[in-house]
């Protein structure tokens, strides 16, 4: 198997660097002595990222043909001695996973830069804000320098507990904020000043990784999301009972299947996992559980648990501006659209310039009637906040429902772009062809068929399915796909009950018992 990058590049990965060219192995820029077999098991691994390498791969790498050795043991003895390396845990991997019963895959983001490249941040400014400015300017895809968008289960690696500073979130959402910029006016974010001034400050670097990771999650884009991952891994890495890096890990994944293509099904374990962990290193951590909440809600549909989290999340800290954020999504889609507005307000009372918000709320006024007001908000998100999926695909949803192809078809396309999401982009194909053939009509009809072959591929889902045979006025086939979405516990079930696409199925007594299957308030 040939690797993929330049045999005279560096490759980095978390707080460790592998320069190709030397044959070493460095953490924080000092050498660490890795035997033979282990180097070279490293090297198939950043080689073949995010693929399962198999037991005979693994021999191919590490011995000629003609060499007869205890192969089995002889792996088994390599992978341990590369994990020891590293400081990581098979039961809870950063690098390197197990795959049951096919082999081992690495899993964590790795950094591929050019010896050319490495040169020359080498020869760059020795102050060190002037070295940051320039490692962030690099290109984090494309060029010479390539980063692989890597999703990785969660790390959990010491058992220390220490309470942290907690981060000044005016910061996250402010547009004048750039990474490890104003350090000097962070401040406890707590509410009990007495409690924080008793822990710990957590290791500078990793609370530097953190909040430039915050940096790039308030982006929402894709590209922003992954950076942010890769920051909050290495973040933890530096140091594993950071609580913070792990919530932070774990709002990544909770915006990574909207924002980006990560599915549901990888997206909210992971994020649950994390937000756990957060939880059992500082059970004071409003951050913690607010994700919590988060995930209870859109993964697990447990209302009372997420109510508990959320509640929580505010008693610990009244002012945390992503839990009211939250909370009052949550309380729209359960039906409590009032209060919901409520929390949204003042979520953006506290953060005045958040786009997300902003657009979340258009959407909440969207559900609780308020129609033209709704469309002026998530037009004025639009125009100041051009990189945010969220307004176009809300108008989008609102257009579809309306049966509006050319307005549909305008904000969809937007949204499809900004999420870099490949099957997105197959049905807004189909969509603009059936549009341009047969009017709205012939747009969904189009739809359909682009939504059913990926359907059967097992990359659309069956909720997806339903809403738009709910448009087409086919109620059985739409009540048939909810029961298979409800089965198989797809997320977007949380949203079933408010739903614009499935008003024609509100009367009906099938569709009123999906809704209560679902966990969901009974429809009134």
């Amino acid at each position: 198997m040939e690797p993929k990058f330049d045999q005279d590049s560096i490759v980095r990965f978390g707080v460790f660097e592998l320069d190709l060219r030397a044959s070493e192995l460095r953490r924080s820029g000092v050498r660490v002595k890795l035997q033979e077999s282990p180097f070279r098991a490293l090297r198939l691994f950043l080689a073949h990222p995010q693929q399962v390498l198999t037991r005979q791969d693994f021999r191919k790498a590490l011995w000629p043909e003609d060499v007869f050795v205890d192969f089995d043991r002889g792996i088994n003895s390599t992978i341990n001695r590369l994990r020891e390396t590293l400081g990581d845990i098979s039961s809870n991997p950063v690098f390197i996973e197990t795959v049951a019963r096919s082999g081992y895959r690495w899993i964590a983001p790795i950094e591929v830069v050019p010896r050319s490249e490495e040169a020359a941040q080498e020869e760059g400014p020795p102050d060190p804000v002037a070295a940051l400015a320039l490692e962030q300017s690099l290109p984090s895809s494309g060029g010479a320098s390539h980063r692989w968008s890597l999703w990785l289960p969660i790390a959990i690696i010491a058992v220390a507990v220490f309470a942290l500073w907690a981060f000044r979130w005016e910061h996250v959402h402010d547009t004048s904020f750039t990474p490890a910029s104003h350090a000097s006016e962070r401040r406890p974010a707590n509410s009990s000043a007495g409690l924080s001034a008793l822990k710990p400050s957590p290791d500078p670097e990793a609370e530097r990784l953190y909040l430039d990771g915050r940096y790039y999650w308030a982006k929402r884009t894709p590209d922003g999301l992954r950076h942010a991952v890769d920051l909050f891994t290495q973040a933890i890495v530096r140091d594993p009972s950071y609580a913070k890096a792990y919530v932070g890990l774990a709002d990544s994944f909770n915006l990574m299947r909207e924002f980006s293509a990560m599915p549901d099904s990888e997206a909210y374990p992971r994020a649950f996992a994390a937000a756990q962990r957060a939880a059992e290193l500082d059970d004071t951590s409003a951050e913690a559980h607010a994700t919590l909440g988060f995930v209870s809600f859109w993964w697990k549909r447990d209302i009372a648990a997420a109510d508990r989290e959320f509640q929580r999340a505010l008693t610990l800290n009244p002012s945390y501006v992503d839990a009211y954020h939250w909370y009052g999504n949550v309380l729209g889609c359960i039906g409590r659209t009032a209060q919901g507005l409520n929390y949204l307000d003042r979520a953006q009372q506290l953060d005045p310039g958040s786009a997300a918000i902003r657009a979340d709320k258009g959407l909440a006024m969207l559900l609780a009637g308020q129609r033209d007001p709704a469309i002026a908000l998530l037009k004025e998100v639009e125009a100041t906040d051009p990189t945010l999926a969220s307004p176009h695909l809300y108008l989008a949803e609102l257009y579809l429902t309306q049966l509006d192809g050319h307005n549909y078809l305008t904000e969809m396309r937007t949204a499809s772009q900004l999420r870099a999401r490949p099957d997105d982009l197959l049905v807004q194909r189909a969509a603009e062809k059936g549009f341009a053939a047969g009017g709205t009509k012939g747009m969904l009809q189009a739809m359909l068929v682009a939504q059913k072959k990926l359907y059967d591929e097992g990359r659309w889902t069956a909720f997806q399915m339903a809403r738009t045979e709910a448009l087409l006025g086919d109620q059985a086939a739409a009540l048939s796909y909810l029961h298979t979405s409800l089965s198989r516990n797809e997320s977007d079930v949380a949203i079933l009950r408010v739903d614009l696409a499935f008003r024609s199925l509100h009367s009906l007594p099938e569709f009123q018992q999906l809704v209560v299957q679902a966990g969901l308030p009974p429809l009134t």
